[in-house]
Order: C-alpha cells, then structure tokens, then sequence
C-alpha cells in the first residue's frame, strides 16, 4: 500500500451555488432579470459577467401560508435547485425562485421540470 490510493480517479468536485440573502440583490433581480411564470415557480435570471458559481435566492409570500407551509415550499425549492445542478451548468447566474401556492402541491418531478422550462425561457431570450 503506497497510500495513493485512488488519487488517479478523483474528480474535481463542481462549484456549490451560493446565496443571494440582501435586499438589494433581490430588488436588481427584480428590477432588470428576466422573468419567467410557470406553472409551480417564478424564475428571474440575470446573467453576471463572470463564471463564478451560481447565487441563488429564494422567496415565499405570506399568500402561500404559514410560516411552516413558507419554510416547506422553500426547502421544496432548494431541493429542485439541488437536482438540477447536477446535470446542468448554471455558472455565472444569478437566480431567485418565487414559490406560489401550487409549489407545495406539485409533484416534484413536475417542479423540476417547471424550473428546467423557466432556464430554457430566460435563457431562449438573451
């Protein structure tokens, strides 16, 4: 044993998206990102002139309910996020999700298929 073992297979570990938390970011999004409704989202995407990983924040009105319904639809949403990731390179984005009353409902294949149509939109315009 020479201790390198599998040190020839490692791969490199993808950026991890990281948060958008201020104010001022949300309301930049909202103000000059694109904007796109689906059915279980909305999506507003601005493209930033670097390729640095993705940030990404997310709201939830008092509309869709309770604080424990809000926490839900937005762990809901980070979790669509997660899975998406994996299999498409969303670097040099800024992203806000916006739940509605149909996130927490949707089955989930059709969230991640609603935010996969909402990149496809935001991006089909620019």
């Amino acid at each position: 044993m020479d201790g390198s073992c599998g040190a020839e297979q490692a791969q490199p570990v993808p950026e991890r998206s990281g948060r958008l938390k201020k104010r001022k970011e949300f309301l930049f999004l909202a103000a000059r990102g694109r904007k796109a409704p689906v059915t279980g989202l909305v999506l507003q995407l601005v493209r930033r002139a670097d390729t640095g990983a993705a940030r990404i924040g997310f709201t939830v009105t008092k509309k869709v309910g309770n604080a424990v319904v809000r926490n839900r639809v937005r762990r809901r949403l980070r979790e669509v996020v997660r899975n998406v990731e994996r299999d498409t390179l969303l670097n040099g984005l800024d992203l806000v999700l916006i739940g509605r009353a149909a996130t927490q409902t949707r089955p989930f294949d059709a969230l991640v298929s609603d935010f996969r149509k909402a990149l496809r939109l935001c991006q089909k315009d620019g």
